[in-house]
């Protein structure tokens, strides 16, 4: 009887506000607790706990048997409380993972905020919010898909994110303008962990290189020096946005990627598999997921603008190994694809359907242009 005490109070805080969801990744309903930092957080985040026990002590707020004055320092606390202390001074641009996010990301944000206090003390900040960061990466290299120690620098005052093939290279092998720049973290097709895809334009088409660092601090800090950046330019560019309005357009995680078959313009050739990314209105077909260059990108408008997506191919179609077919139509052509599932289908259509029924943007018609003018 002793023991069930404790437990019931603790089922009461979890009904507190703030409490019902993980104080670290916002899952729903908790059901660990570090009682050394007073917050109530999910299985997942409690595995991180568990990597830095020195800062925090977790126990199953169900399983584990808890003393009254565990209890008691947990109702002291709790998730709100938590938030205000450790997460005071949490830059605009700091990107905030959720519980869909990679472990790297997670991690290094329990760590920020619990282990280096670096929201309690804007110092620390300095690695990603200097303006200026350079450093080694690996490099994954365009043609032997090796992977290569390069230098690299982000400068907010020359509005761009450099690399050079060798330390004491006079001139940067790329210039990547922040104006375009985007950081999406990609551990399970780049096969580490700590693997981040950056893309930018050159020449108005998508260009990809994939990087790491060893240590998974360095990576998150290069992702949020990203995000600064395009932060700051975005505020120049846009003077009366407010953070609201910028924050999401500072980095962007793709609306689906995935194989799919497709067949060329006349539709006559066979259909071929390729690699699609969905990169906002951008969809982009690879032959490797891990190519520098896109095959060619297909832009998707809006329903107004006469873009719509069909579930199926026309009768006529002939060539497809894959029997779940979608059919894109433009102003200016039909593109026919074939999934390989019927789930996969479904969330194609879904993620297209999402970009379709929204309207362009001012800007976006610009971009428009641009695609019907590529060969």
């Amino acid at each position: 009887m002793a023991k069930e005490k404790p437990r019931k109070a603790l089922q009461e805080l979890l009904q507190r506000p703030g409490n019902q969801l993980c104080a670290d990744c916002s899952a729903p309903d908790p059901d660990w607790a570090s009682h050394t930092l007073g917050v109530f957080i999910c299985l997942n985040c409690s595995g991180i706990h568990r990597n830095i026990p020195q800062v925090s002590k977790v126990k199953s707020v169900r399983l584990d048997s808890w003393d009254d004055v565990q209890v008691e320092f947990m109702a002291a606390n709790g998730n709100n409380v938590a938030k205000a202390r450790y997460e005071s001074k949490i830059p605009p641009f700091y990107y905030k993972p959720t519980f869909p996010d990679c472990q790297l990301l997670r991690e290094q944000w329990i760590r920020a905020k619990y282990e280096r206090k670096e929201f309690i003390y804007t110092e620390k900040q300095e690695p990603y919010s200097a303006g200026y960061r350079e450093g080694l990466l690996w490099k994954r290299g365009r043609d032997n898909g090796q992977f290569l120690s390069r230098k690299f620098v982000l400068s907010e005052r020359e509005g761009a994110l450099k690399y050079f093939n060798k330390n004491d290279a006079k001139e940067p092998k790329a210039i990547m303008k922040i104006e375009h720049l985007n950081a999406t973290f990609q551990p399970s097709k780049i096969g580490n962990p700590h693997g981040l895809q950056i893309t930018y334009l050159k020449d108005n088409s998508t260009r990809n290189i994939f990087v790491y660092h060893e240590d998974g601090k360095e990576t998150v800090d290069w992702f949020n020096a990203i995000r600064a950046a395009r932060f700051h330019y975005l505020q120049v560019a846009f003077p009366g946005a407010s953070h609201v309005d910028l924050v999401p357009k500072l980095s962007r995680n793709y609306l689906k990627e995935g194989y799919m078959e497709k067949t060329g313009p006349k539709q006559t050739e066979g259909f071929k598999k390729r690699w699609f990314t969905m990169d906002d209105r951008r969809l982009m077909y690879f032959k490797d997921p891990l190519d520098a260059f896109a095959r060619g990108e297909v832009f998707i408008g809006s329903k107004e603008n006469s873009y719509k997506v069909l579930e199926g191919l026309p009768p006529s179609t002939q060539g497809n190994h894959w029997q779940y077919g979608i059919t894109i139509v433009t102003p200016d052509r039909k593109f026919l694809f074939a999934c390989e599932t019927g789930s996969d289908q479904q969330e194609w259509i879904t993620a297209f359907q999402k970009v379709i029924s929204r309207p362009m943007l001012p800007q976006e018609y610009a971009v428009e242009a641009h695609f019907k003018h590529k060969p």
